[in-house]
């Protein structure tokens, strides 16, 4: 419950205006509430001609003893237009981009499938329900991998640890995605595009988020950034780094290894429609066909590695 009308006609990424989240606790089967701050997010999806109901950041307060404890400042992922089957399919496409990471490492932001109803509080009235996720805070997945954020404003390849951006190298392939940078970030900004950049004593590492225009999402507003000169965003581009080549055959058997379980998280994710289900599983499969064939890994990827 918040002021969303007033939310959507500025979306402000600096006035944190006031509301509740309330859920209710499985075990006890009694509402909880909690009061939050919140406001808009982003950049692409904040704007009002591409998503309806801007993305949200949600503050959260005094919640000890809740689902939530420890928890402090969490993105929130909306269904960008109101009431439209796409927009619905396409974030829980989303949601298992993470979840398809987080079956190859830790080194990844967690997420949490939500059913949520909004309310306007100047009436009380619900405006709408619709599938959203929420991602842990980049402070929360430095504390679980015991790291700390480096707010570098860009690195290097060889400063950040080899087989995990190997790793995410290959899941950005995976999943379509060329909206990324794990060394660095937008002028003035700290490093790095749509990836956070970790470390302690002996290594940092770089994870991924926001994966809204990658081909396994493939949302109506997606389109190809036109200097990779690609079809669709559905057409797959490699941007892993020449100088991790040396982990490419161990992570390509990584992704072997965990084909069940990737498969496992498609098939079993509920809301998904069967066209979409079964359009996600081709996705992949497409992605397997590759890496079994040595002839395509040395051609789509071993040639097309990005050298800086």
């Amino acid at each position: 419950t918040a002021p969303f009308r007033e939310i959507m006609a500025t979306r402000s990424v600096e006035e944190e205006l006031q509301g509740t989240f309330v859920y209710t606790d499985i075990e006890s089967g009694e509402e909880v509430t909690l009061d939050i701050g919140i406001r808009s997010r982003g950049r692409f999806r904040r704007k009002k001609e591409v998503c309806q109901f801007t993305p949200l950041r949600l503050n959260f307060r005094k919640t000890k003893g809740t689902l939530l404890a420890k928890s402090d400042k969490m993105k929130l992922v909306t269904h960008c237009r109101t009431r439209s089957t796409k927009y619905e399919q396409a974030l829980l496409k989303e949601y298992l981009a993470y979840r398809i990471l987080n079956t190859m490492t830790d080194w990844s932001f967690r997420v949490r499938l939500l059913q949520a109803t909004y309310v306007e509080s100047t009436t009380g009235k619900a405006i709408v329900t619709a599938s959203a996720f929420l991602i842990e805070h980049d402070d929360q997945l430095a504390r679980r991998v015991g790291m700390k954020i480096d707010e570098s404003e860009r690195t290097s390849v060889s400063a950040i640890d080899g087989p995990h951006t190997n790793l995410v190298s290959t899941f950005q392939y995976l999943i379509g995605n060329t909206d990324f940078s794990p060394v660095q970030g937008p002028p003035g900004e700290a490093c790095c595009h749509n990836h956070v950049l970790l470390g302690d004593e002996t290594t940092s590492i770089s994870v991924p988020y926001d994966f809204d225009v990658s081909g396994i999402v493939s949302p109506p507003h997606a389109v190809p950034n036109p200097r990779f000169k690609l079809a669709s965003v559905r057409q797959r581009l490699y941007r892993g780094r020449c100088a991790n080549n040396e982990y490419l055959e161990d992570t390509l058997q990584a992704w072997r290894d965990r084909k069940p379980m990737i498969y496992d998280v498609i098939n079993s994710q509920e809301g998904l429609s069967d066209s979409e289900r079964k359009r996600t599983v081709r996705y992949v499969n497409d992605f397997y066909k590759i890496i079994d064939s040595e002839r395509q890994v040395g051609y789509r990827l071993v040639k097309a590695c990005l050298g800086k």
